[in-house]
């Protein structure tokens, strides 16, 4: 027997005959589903980073409070880093116990520094008030007569204080260092001590025929008087005071901040070093002449 079924409708493409719904596009259910998913997940970063940033900020907080109840309870805190000090700063004087350390001379430099073609130095004793007095009971070193400074004149012998067994003494046209053995050298080395050609407060120093001791080249030297103001200059030094008991440092008027000193025996003017073998080398005893 044949099927007598009916053919199936073409309006009807679903096998339980129900028609498909036109009344919307194809798809928007899963568009709708889509959207919401993509909400969900923006809602959730959101939600995330809020919560992280709340979370961060309360440990700041709370970090905060205990800092301040720290510094209430045991002190100050970490303010007591940035308080400032109640112990000033030293100032350099303070560190300058050495008497023989660096000081700055008041005197100024003369023209005739030009003349040498060196500039002079600006570190030095300081001169004291009492420098002529100074100067003189430190000459005496325990011999009577008086020095340089004094309205009269006076022939002195000058010793070296780290060398005791050598003096000044004229050598050629050069002075020098050296032990006085023999009645020569003795002589060589007995000089006047007068009052300074260029400044009257300090000293020149003569020998017995009529030279005077002034510096050339940096080198002390006997030399006649020119009459010239670089001679009168060249030849005039400062007693300064000198940290060993008796002795005195001669400074150069026209080179303030440069001194007498022996180098290798031999008398020049150097510049004034802050150690204990140039303040050694450098100071000096008047005493008794020895011729």
């Amino acid at each position: 027997m044949p099927d007598s079924s009916p053919p199936p409708s073409p309006n009807s493409p679903w096998e339980n005959g129900w028609n498909p719904d036109t009344s919307r596009a194809p798809g928007t259910r899963r568009l709708y589903l889509a959207g919401a998913l993509a909400v969900t997940t923006i809602v959730v970063c959101v939600t995330a980073i809020i919560v992280t940033d709340k979370q961060t900020d309360d440990t700041s907080r709370t970090k905060k409070a205990d800092a301040t109840t720290s510094a209430g309870a045991d002190g100050p805190g970490l303010l007591s880093f940035a308080s400032p000090s109640n112990q000033g700063t030293p100032t350099p004087d303070e560190h300058n116990s050495n008497p023989g350390s660096a000081k700055t001379p008041g005197s100024t430099t003369s023209t005739a520094a030009a003349e040498h073609g060196s500039k002079p130095s600006a570190k030095a004793p300081s001169p004291s008030k009492s420098t002529s007095s100074q100067g003189s009971s430190s000459g005496s070193s325990g011999s009577s007569g008086s020095s340089g400074s004094s309205s009269s004149t006076a022939w002195k012998s000058i010793r070296s204080v780290n060398y005791p067994d050598r003096y000044w003494q004229v050598s050629g046209d050069f002075v020098k260092l050296n032990p006085a053995t023999s009645a020569a050298a003795r002589r060589a080395a007995t000089f006047k001590v007068v009052k300074g050609l260029a400044n009257r407060s300090c000293y020149s120093f003569t020998t017995a025929n009529g030279t005077y001791l002034r510096h050339r080249n940096f080198i002390l030297r006997a030399e006649r008087n020119d009459g010239s103001p670089l001679f009168k200059q060249d030849a005039t030094f400062c007693p300064r005071p000198s940290p060993y008991s008796g002795a005195v440092m001669l400074e150069s008027v026209n080179y303030p901040g440069r001194f007498l000193r022996h180098q290798n025996f031999q008398l020049r003017l150097d510049r004034y070093q802050d150690s204990t073998l140039y303040r050694s080398d450098s100071a000096f005893r008047l005493v008794a002449g020895l011729n």
